[in-house]
């Protein structure tokens, strides 16, 4: 204690004692004190008022970003492509029968109408289902969050444009006001969201026409259980999403402003080349100058001299030092930050793609982990719900329903594996290799060496037993035949008589 806390000691002694006590606490964390060069700044707001605030701010710089930034375009494309990618998220069908074995003909009529629904999805039908969940990926990490409501069964003036008894209309964010806050018919509502005592969302408020298109606010509700709602999340308590960006918006700005002032000052560089420099005016006739300087053009040719200068006058070059030689290490080292706060990759951001195999595909393995964390969110969130509530409908389709067989396992109806974009190959022959290596070892499966490759195990090897069967129908063989040409190329027969003539 020090000797003012000894003197409240007479008085007060629990006083001085935790008098004491907080001040050794605040001396041990130095970070929550204030200082010159620490302006410890807090945060002391819920995850859900600081959304509020400055949620739809965010969204709206984003979206500028996406329209005019190169850069941001290219990041949010490098997103689309490695979470969902040009085929959308892959689903393959797991039903299995009673006795446990995979029903393989229901899989397969389930992936023919999951292929026919795929054409168009959504419910203004400009969009197949690859194209709907690129641009929902894209909403949800620039956004911050993405809705869609799954339209079912008839709906007047509604003809489901996949032929089916199921649709989604897609609700981007500005659907649901963030600013709707208090109460609607006894619930309490909470940015659109309708919560109860548990503070689970059971609905949302959403406007009929875009607020931003229409002068209409009329808004309707729809039910938790209808509605997928595709949310970037940072904090437990949160009930709407937050842009990826949020992080790098400001360094995003201030790099495009940066870059922009550079090329016009580049430019302007450029466009200079010379000045005259005029000497003291007792050395020549200013008003004979001035005359003559307005008639005065001066034409330039390769090897130019300049003769016809007036007295006093001489030729001065302008030195320019743009382009700036260090614009490109210091965009560079911006990009990287870029990259750490949005969970993506430099090389991908920078486009370049610089260093060995090894660092290749170090910064690769490193990236697509955080592309897989990315995709087991958008399954969550949007594609898993979205299958199942169509499987559902199926069944009651208008013209087609699907029948299931007595022998399923209904428990097993469900049950799918989906697939995001795999890790893409620096070296096509070292991956081959490794995996040929691991398959030999029992450390892999042709089914995970075909999906790493984006294929489809099933399709692959009907495709693969089709082919083998009709060389062999026509006598062809190839060395990509293990069982008759060997890694040396060697053909291998299979009759008894020449394997006896091959030992002798």
């Amino acid at each position: 204690m020090n000797w003012l806390e000894r003197a409240i000691e007479v008085v007060s002694p629990s006083w001085a004692a935790g008098r004491a006590a907080n001040r050794l606490q605040i001396k041990g964390f130095e970070a929550a004190m204030p200082s010159v060069h620490h302006k410890a700044k807090r945060e002391g707001r819920s995850m859900n008022d600081a959304i509020g605030f400055a949620g739809a701010s965010i969204r709206e710089q984003a979206r500028w970003l996406d329209e005019n930034h190169d850069l941001v375009i290219g990041l949010l494309d490098k997103m689309e492509e490695r979470v969902v990618g040009a085929k959308g998220i892959q689903i393959e069908p797991n039903p299995l029968s009673v006795s446990g074995e995979r029903h393989e003909k229901l899989a397969k009529e389930i992936r023919r109408r999951w292929a026919a629904r795929s054409l168009k999805p959504e419910v203004t039908g400009r969009f197949t289902r690859p194209q709907m969940e690129r641009l929902v990926a894209r909403h949800w990490l620039r956004d911050g969050e993405m809705f869609g409501q799954q339209v079912l069964g008839i709906v007047p003036g509604l003809n489901h444009p996949s032929g089916g008894a199921y649709s989604i209309e897609l609700l981007p964010a500005e659907f649901v006001p963030i600013d709707a806050t208090g109460e609607f018919e006894g619930q309490r509502l909470k940015q659109g969201c309708l919560l109860n005592s548990w503070n689970q969302i059971t609905g949302y408020r959403v406007y009929k026409m875009h607020p931003r298109e229409y002068f209409s606010r009329e808004m309707k509700t729809i039910p938790a259980v209808n509605m997928l709602h595709l949310a970037l999340r940072r904090n437990t308590n949160a009930l709407r999403g937050m842009s990826l960006l949020h992080g790098v918006i400001k360094r995003l700005s201030d790099l495009k402003d940066y870059e922009d002032s550079e090329r016009i000052a580049a430019r302007i560089a450029a466009a200079l080349a010379f000045y005259i420099k005029r000497g003291d005016t007792s050395e020549y006739d200013t008003g004979s100058y001035d005359k003559a300087a307005k008639k005065r053009q001066i034409k330039f040719a390769p090897g130019m001299t300049f003769d016809d200068l007036a007295p006093g006058e001489d030729v001065g070059m302008i030195e320019s030092n743009r382009p700036n030689t260090h614009l490109s290490e210091f965009r560079n080292g911006q990009l990287r930050a870029v990259a750490s706060g949005s969970r993506s990759g430099y090389s991908s951001i920078a486009r370049e793609y610089k260093g060995s195999y090894s660092s290749q595909r170090q910064e690769l393995v490193e990236t697509n982990e955080g592309y897989a964390v990315f995709q087991d969110e958008f399954v969550a969130q949007w594609s898993r719900p979205d299958y199942r509530t169509w499987l559902k409908m199926e069944q009651l389709h208008p013209t087609d329903p699907l029948v299931l067989p007595p022998e399923l396992d209904l428990k097993t109806l469900f049950d799918a594996t989906y697939y995001g974009p795999v890790m893409p190959w620096i070296d096509p022959a070292k991956e081959s290799q490794a995996w040929k290596m691991g398959i030999r070892g029992g450390g892999a499966t042709q089914a995970e060496w075909i999906r790493a490759r984006g294929g489809n195990p099933d399709e692959v090897k009907a495709q693969r037993k089709a082919e083998v069967e009709w060389n062999n129908d026509n006598d062809l063989v190839f060395d990509t035949d293990a069982g008759k040409v060997s890694n040396a190329g060697v053909s291998h027969s299979t009759s008894p008589l020449d394997s006896e003539t091959q030992q002798e």
